[in-house]
C-alpha cells in the first residue's frame, strides 16, 4: 500500500475552530476514509461466509492484517483485531490472568484507566495489584520495579507513552528487566504507535496494546499483539481472530486501520524515523513558556525519546502564582476557538482525585492538589501548520487573565 502523502498542515479541521487534542483522539485522514468507502462497497460481506461475497471481505481483512503486521513488526498470527486501546489492555491482562496461577500484577502509579479496570478484575480472581512508583517527571523508578519483579509476580503493564504528561517510558529496559525476572509484560503503547516505528519482533514485550484513532484512523478498531505460543483465555468466546476473540470483524475499520499506520509510517520515513510534527510542537512550547505563569510538566522534550513529540502540558498559574483551573482554561479556551484538553478525555468526566479537577496521574507525580489540577494539555497532528496556531498563545494569555481576575 503506498497512500498519497499530504503535506502537513493541509487538511485543518476548522469546522468547530483547531483542533489541538490528538491524544484523546484525531480526525480521521481523507485517504482513511477513502479506504474504508471501498470497503463498504465492495466488500461489506460477512468475512467467515464462504460464498463469493464473504471470500472477498476475507481477502480484504487478510490483507489488512497483513499491511498491519508489516508496519508494527509481528507476524499476522500475532495480531488480534479488538475494539480499541481498552479492550486490548482487558484482553491482555484479563486473558493473561485466566491462564496463569494467581500471583501479583505490577502497574504504574501513572497508567489508563483500562489498566486500573482491568487490574481491578484480576483482584477479585486472586490476584495482588502493586503501583510501582513514579518520579516527578512520570517516569517509573526502575529500582522499585526491580525489587517488585521478585514471586510472586506474574504480570507488569506498562503506558509506553504517558497521555497527561507525554512522558515516554524506557520499554527496552522494562522489558530486559522482566524477561531476566521471567514475567511476561504487557505494553500499552496506544499514544506512541503512529509517532515512532514498532518492530514488535526486536521489543522485549509480550503483548502490545494500541488503536486507531490516535493516528487519524477510525473509532472502534485497534491491535493486541500477541507473542507467538503465548495463551490468552478470550473475553469474547468465538471462532474469529484464531478462538482470541469472537465477534464478526469489521473488515471497513481494519482497513481504514491500515490505511492510517501507513500514512504514519511514511511521516516518519519522510522524517528519518522522527515524526514530522516534532519540530511544529517545539516551536509552539518555546513561545507558550514565555508566557509568565507557566510551566513544563512532564520530561523536556530535549531529551532523545523522553517525551511524546506531539505533546505539550503544563501547568497554568496567574500572576500572583495562584494555580488556575486547567477545566476553566479549556472551556475559555474553546470560546476562542481552540479545542484542547486539562488531561487524559478517560478521565475528565469522573470526576477528580484529591480535589475539585486534579489529575492522578499529577498527584502521583508529587504535585500539590491545586496544582495537579491546573493542567493543560496541547496535542498536535499532521493537520496543522503554523498558521493555525499563530493566535492560541495571546488567546491563552486572555483566558489566563479572565481567570486571575475572576472569581475562585
Amino acid at each position: 500500500m503506498n497512500l498519497p502523502l499530504p503535506e502537513q498542515g493541509s487538511g485543518t479541521v476548522r469546522a468547530g475552530g483547531v483542533y489541538l487534542d490528538a491524544c484523546a483522539t484525531s480526525p480521521p485522514a481523507a485517504a482513511v476514509v477513502a479506504a474504508m468507502a471501498r470497503v463498504l462497497e465492495e466488500a461489506w460481506a460477512n468475512p467467515s461466509s464462504l460464498h463469493g461475497f464473504g471470500l472477498a471481505a476475507a481477502d480484504r481483512l487478510e490483507s489488512s492484517r497483513q499491511a498491519l503486521a508489516d508496519r508494527l513488526g509481528c507476524g499476522s498470527d500475532e495480531l488480534v483485531i479488538v475494539s480499541g486501546g481498552s479492550e486490548a489492555i482487558h484482553t491482555a491482562l484479563i486473558g493473561c490472568a485466566g491462564t496463569l496461577e494467581p500471583g501479583r500484577v505490577l502497574l504504574s502509579a501513572v497508567e489508563h484507566p483500562a489498566s486500573y479496570a482491568a487490574a481491578a478484575q484480576m483482584v477479585r480472581r486472586g490476584w495482588q495489584l502493586e503501583l510501582v512508583p513514579v518520579d516527578s517527571l512520570g517516569r517509573v523508578d526502575l529500582e522499585a520495579l526491580q525489587a517488585l519483579l521478585a514471586p510472586p509476580t506474574r504480570l507488569v503493564s506498562i503506558l509506553w507513552g504517558q497521555s497527561e504528561v507525554g512522558t515516554i517510558q524506557p520499554v527496552a529496559t522494562i522489558g530486559r528487566l522482566c524477561r531476566e525476572a521471567g514475567v511476561l509484560l504487557h505494553v500499552d503503547a496506544v499514544q506512541v504507535v503512529g509517532h515512532r516505528s514498532i518492530d514488535f519482533s526486536t521489543l522485549p514485550v509480550d503483548l502490545l496494546s494500541c488503536a486507531a484513532h490516535k493516528l487519524q484512523g477510525p473509532r472502534g478498531v485497534g491491535t493486541l499483539l500477541v507473542r507467538r505460543g503465548l495463551r490468552l483465555e478470550p473475553l469474547i468466546g468465538g471462532v474469529q481472530e484464531a478462538g482470541r476473540r469472537g465477534g464478526t470483524e469489521p473488515v471497513a475499520l481494519v482497513a481504514g486501520f491500515a490505511a492510517a499506520l501507513e500514512l504514519a509510517g511514511q511521516r516518519l520515513e519522510a522524517g528519518a524515523g522522527r515524526d514530522p510534527i516534532e519540530p511544529l510542537r517545539d516551536r509552539l512550547l518555546a513561545d507558550l513558556l514565555r508566557l509568565e505563569g507557566l510551566r513544563l510538566s512532564g520530561p523536556s522534550p530535549d531529551g532523545p525519546d523522553s517525551r511524546l513529540p506531539h505533546h505539550i502540558s503544563l501547568l497554568v498559574s496567574g500572576t500572583d502564582g495562584h494555580p488556575l483551573s486547567g477545566r476553566r482554561l479549556v472551556r475559555e479556551l474553546a470560546r476562542s476557538g481552540y479545542a484542547v484538553s486539562s488531561g487524559s478525555a478517560c478521565t475528565s468526566a469522573g470526576g477528580a482525585a484529591g480535589t475539585a479537577g486534579a489529575s492522578a496521574v499529577l498527584l502521583a507525580m508529587g504535585y500539590a492538589p491545586a496544582e495537579a489540577a491546573s493542567g493543560l494539555r496541547i496535542s498536535l497532528g499532521p493537520w496543522l501548520g503554523d498558521e493555525d496556531l499563530e493566535g492560541l498563545v495571546p488567546a491563552l494569555q486572555r483566558a489566563c487573565r479572565r481567570l486571575a481576575e475572576g472569581p475562585g
